[in-house]
C-alpha cells in the first residue's frame, strides 16, 4: 500500500496550529511576568507609603514553599550575591561571618538586648562563664537605657580591684564607642588573654565627666557561695551568682548555719547578676514552705504560670535580712522578691535592684551555636512586674565613695543591727 501524503492544505493547517500554540504560550508567560511585575510595584508603593509593622507571625515567606508570599528571601540572596561580586575586598569576606552576622541582625531587630545568637566563639565563652572559669576582667554587664552598663563587678576580680562599680556606664572600649555594639560584641572586646589590658571609658552618676580606667585581665574563677558566722549566732551567706555549682554550695552553707544553731541569717546578693532560674527556685525551696509561689512567668499573651517551692524548707522560721543593690539582677531579684512576698520575717536592705524581669531560654541550634530568646516576663508572687523598675529595699542604705575608700560596709552593718534587735525580741 502506498503511504498517505498530506495535502498542502493539511500541512499548512498543522503549521498554523503549532504556531498558534507557541505564541499563546509566550503570551501567557509574558502576561504572568507583567502581572507579577506590576503587583510587585504596587506592593513596594504601598510599603513606601505606609509604616505599618509586619509581624513575623503574619508574614508569608517567598521562596520557601509557596511562591505567593510577601517576604521575599530572594532579596537576601540578591544582596549576598552583590556583596560577593561588588565588594572591594570580596576576597577577604568569610561566608560564616556573613551568615552569623545576618542572624545577629535579625535578633537585634527585636529590640531586646537579651535575645541573642551565640556563634562558636561566643558559645564557648558563654559556657566558660556559666562554669565560673574564664579569662577577662570579672564583671557582669548589661544594656540599661540603651547604654552598656556594669551590672556587677565580681568579688575579688580585676574589675572590682580597679574600682569599677555597679551602675558605671561604659562609653568606650579601648577608644571605640559602645553605642552601636551589641552586648555580646562588647563582652567579646572586653574579654581577653590573661595579662593583657583593656581601657574602659566610664561615666558614673554624680561625676561631671567621663574618665578612663585600665584593667589588667586575669583568669576569672568565681566561687558562687561563701559562708561565715557573724557575732556567734548570725549566719552570713554570700551568693555571687546562680551557676552550675551554686545550689550544691548553698545547701552546704545552709547545713553549716543549722549546725551552728544560727538565730539570724544574712543573704548577701549584692552585685549578683543572676544566672539559672532553676537554681533560684531550688534555693527558695530551702527557705519557703512547700507550695508557696516563688515566681510567676507571664508569656506574650498574658498567660501566667506559677512556679512553686518544692519542699525541703529549713530556714523559713529564722529571721532573715537580704542585701541587694544596683548590681542585683535576674535570679537574685527573683529570690529576693519571693522571700519578701511570702515571709513576714524577711527584710530587704540596700539599694534598688537592677530590674531584669525577663526569662530567656537557651536553645542549641547546631553542634557549636545556640540562640538565647526572651520567652517570658517574670513577676513576684504578689504579681509585681520589675523589668526596668527593680525591687526597692525595705530599708535603703547608701554606700558612699568615702565608705568604699575606707572599707566600710554600712549596708552589712544595718543588717547586723536589725538581726540583733530581732534576737533581743526572742
Amino acid at each position: 500500500m502506498e503511504p498517505i501524503v498530506p495535502s498542502q492544505y493539511e500541512r499548512g493547517h498543522r503549521i498554523f496550529k503549532k504556531s498558534f500554540v507557541f505564541f499563546l504560550v509566550l503570551f501567557l508567560i509574558g502576561g504572568a511576568f507583567w502581572s507579577g511585575y506590576e503587583r510587585g510595584k504596587d506592593t513596594l508603593a504601598i510599603r513606601a507609603e505606609s509604616d505599618t509593622l509586619l509581624s513575623p507571625e503574619d508574614a508569608i515567606i517567598l521562596n520557601k514553599n509557596n511562591p505567593d508570599k510577601t517576604v521575599d528571601f530572594a532579596l537576601f540572596w540578591q544582596v549576598w550575591g552583590l556583596l560577593k561580586d561588588k565588594y572591594v575586598d570580596g576576597g577577604k569576606l568569610d561566608a560564616n561571618e556573613l551568615f552569623y552576622g545576618a542572624i545577629d541582625g535579625m535578633l537585634a531587630a527585636t529590640g531586646d538586648p537579651y535575645t541573642t545568637f551565640f556563634d562558636p566563639k561566643e558559645q564557648k565563652e558563654f559556657q566558660e562563664e556559666i562554669s565560673g572559669v574564664f579569662e577577662g576582667i570579672g564583671a557582669e554587664m548589661g544594656i540599661k537605657d540603651k547604654i552598656l552598663t556594669i551590672i556587677a563587678p565580681l568579688e575579688g576580680m580585676p574589675a572590682e580591684k580597679a574600682g569599677l562599680l555597679a551602675g558605671d556606664k561604659i562609653l568606650k572600649i579601648d577608644g571605640q564607642s559602645t553605642t552601636l555594639l551589641s552586648l555580646e560584641e562588647a563582652v567579646s572586646k572586653i574579654r581577653g588573654t590573661k595579662g593583657t589590658e583593656v581601657t574602659l571609658t566610664l561615666f558614673r552618676d554624680g561625676d561631671e565627666e567621663s574618665h578612663d580606667i585600665t584593667v589588667k585581665r586575669d583568669t576569672i574563677l568565681v566561687k558562687s557561695v561563701r559562708f561565715e558566722m557573724k557575732e556567734d549566732t548570725i549566719a552570713f551567706i554570700r551568693v555571687s551568682r546562680f551557676g552550675d555549682d551554686t545550689e550544691r554550695d548553698f545547701k552546704a552553707a545552709v547545713r553549716q548555719a543549722l549546725d551552728q544553731k544560727a538565730t539570724g541569717l544574712i543573704i548577701d546578693m549584692r552585685n549578683n547578676p543572676g544566672g539559672f532560674l532553676e537554681t533560684s527556685i531550688e534555693m527558695a525551696s530551702l527557705m519557703l514552705p512547700k507550695g508557696n509561689v516563688v515566681v510567676m512567668e507571664e508569656d506574650g499573651s498574658g498567660k501566667r504560670k506559677e512556679m512553686k517551692a518544692r519542699g525541703g524548707d529549713v530556714l523559713s522560721q529564722i529571721p532573715t535580712v537580704v542585701l541587694i543593690n544596683e548590681g542585683s539582677a535576674s535570679a537574685s531579684e527573683i529570690l529576693a522578691g519571693a522571700l519578701r512576698d511570702n515571709r513576714d520575717n524577711v527584710i530587704l536592705v540596700g539599694k534598688k535592684s537592677f530590674g531584669k524581669g525577663s526569662v530567656q531560654e537557651l536553645i542549641s541550634v547546631s553542634k557549636d551555636t545556640s540562640v538565647k530568646i526572651t520567652v517570658a516576663r517574670w513577676l513576684t508572687p504578689a504579681g509585681h512586674q520589675i523589668n526596668t523598675v527593680g525591687i526597692s529595699p525595705d530599708v535603703e542604705v547608701t554606700i558612699t565613695r568615702d565608705d568604699l575608700d575606707n572599707k566600710r560596709d554600712p549596708q552589712l552593718d544595718k543588717a547586723l543591727e536589725i538581726l540583733r534587735e530581732k534576737n533581743k525580741e526572742l
